[in-house]
């Protein structure tokens, strides 16, 4: 058995576990119940400084968006891309596409504000209800060991000294 099969059959695996999951929501419940999240000892909170008619946001996504001219999330590998996209605050909504095989992104590719809320923060930051919208990072929510350690200690790290660098006040997380 080659490694390219087993990616490949890995890779149908999850697709098909998805597709079962979005049919029956009580078997992804159940699924989700045995699933050993990361924890952590501390929670990296930190309390708004300022109100947010003058808070600058960010929108952090790992439903796999990305800009139509950038490289897609690799597919091919059955544990994930731990690699980010960086969108542009200002890129136009029609110009995203998603590139995500594990959830079902139907809705989202109707709306994409239902998962990546880019127009709708936008006109919050029009509106003065919110004072910005800095540019926005995309991952892919699905990643397995090996390529966790490189989310951890080199990707998700990276994003946020970007995040810092622009003097984001708060990060709108959306999980795909």
């Amino acid at each position: 058995m080659t490694d390219d099969w087993r990616n490949r059959s890995l890779k149908d695996l999850y697709r098909l576990t998805g597709q079962i999951f979005s049919q029956l929501p009580a078997l992804a419940r159940l699924w989700g119940g045995a699933y050993r999240a990361l924890s952590f000892d501390t929670v990296p909170f930190t309390p708004m400084r300022k109100p947010l008619t003058e808070a600058r946001f960010a929108l952090v996504t790992t439903g796999g968006v990305h800009r139509r001219d950038q490289p897609p999330f690799d597919m091919v590998d059955p544990r994930g891309d731990p690699t980010y996209r960086r969108i542009p605050a200002d890129t136009p909504v029609a110009d995203l596409t998603i590139t995500h095989d594990y959830y079902d992104h139907t809705d989202a590719e109707r709306d994409l504000n239902i998962l990546f809320p880019l127009a709708l923060m936008r006109s919050l930051a029009q509106h003065g209800i919110i004072g910005g919208v800095a540019d926005c990072y995309s991952f892919m929510g699905h990643i397995e060991p090996p390529h966790l350690e490189t989310l951890l200690r080199q990707t998700a790290p990276a994003v946020a000294s970007f995040l810092k660098q622009e003097q984001v006040d708060a990060v709108l997380l959306t999980p795909a």
